[in-house]
């Protein structure tokens, strides 16, 4: 799967801190999230992982001002092994759970979840987030509620943007932010501590190839720079 609106959306939202050093891309692909954040966060590694085939996304790296601090593993996240845990993960993760599957294998692979359950990948997460880390995600709204079900008393939510293609039309995507359920209580000031932070982002503005002032602001950086 190459460069899409689901991509650089969730690259452009997910939260970078400065004190986060270490990032990891699940499903990272063609590595245009890793690519994004490395971008983003002038002092901190990257790591994309993928099941299938890296090249192309170590291709896009070299050739990116960014290589000496983005590197990519081809493994199952489920048998990813790190020395250390990360500060931010962030997922693309394929979604559909019980829709009918595509003759052609590396497309279902990338939008089925058949290599990568949710309860796979929150497991992931949990076994790689550092304690006070965050964890990303991009999925379809049906989706999300499914996963948040899965993540139930393990992970928990702080911020949540449902994204609208144009004003007329429901919420298709929902990015979400978690953090560990079992990590030490936050003091009150943190607003990881309070109900999630909801909001909704509107990408298109129903006219031919127009985007939203809203949209472009977010993902300035990316178009300009990449």
């Amino acid at each position: 799967m190459k460069v899409g609106t689901d991509g650089v959306l969730l690259g452009a939202w997910a939260a970078v801190r400065p004190q986060d050093r270490r990032m990891l891309d699940i499903g990272t692909g063609t590595g245009l999230i890793a690519l994004m954040l490395a971008q983003r966060a002038p002092e901190a590694h990257v790591t994309g992982v993928d099941i299938d085939d890296v090249g192309q996304a170590r291709e896009n790296a070299a050739a990116s001002p960014w290589s000496g601090r983005v590197a990519f593993a081809q493994c199952p996240v489920q048998e990813f092994e790190t020395p250390e845990p990360f500060d931010l993960i962030v997922s693309n993760p394929p979604f559909f759970v019980d829709s009918l599957t595509c003759p052609d294998g590396g497309r279902t692979a990338a939008r089925h979840a058949v290599h990568l359950p949710f309860g796979d990948l929150r497991d992931a997460v949990l076994r790689l987030l550092a304690p006070g880390g965050r964890f990303a995600v991009i999925l379809p709204t049906a989706e999300a509620e499914r996963f948040l079900a899965v993540c139930a008393g393990r992970l928990a939510l702080v911020r949540r943007t449902d994204v609208r293609t144009t004003p007329r039309r429901p919420a298709k995507r929902a990015l979400m932010e978690f953090v560990r359920a079992d990590r030490p209580a936050a003091p009150p000031a943190d607003c990881s501590a309070a109900a999630p932070e909801v909001s909704e982002l509107v990408v298109g503005t129903g006219e031919h190839e127009c985007y939203t002032p809203e949209y472009r602001a977010l993902t300035r950086d990316f178009y300009l720079k990449f």
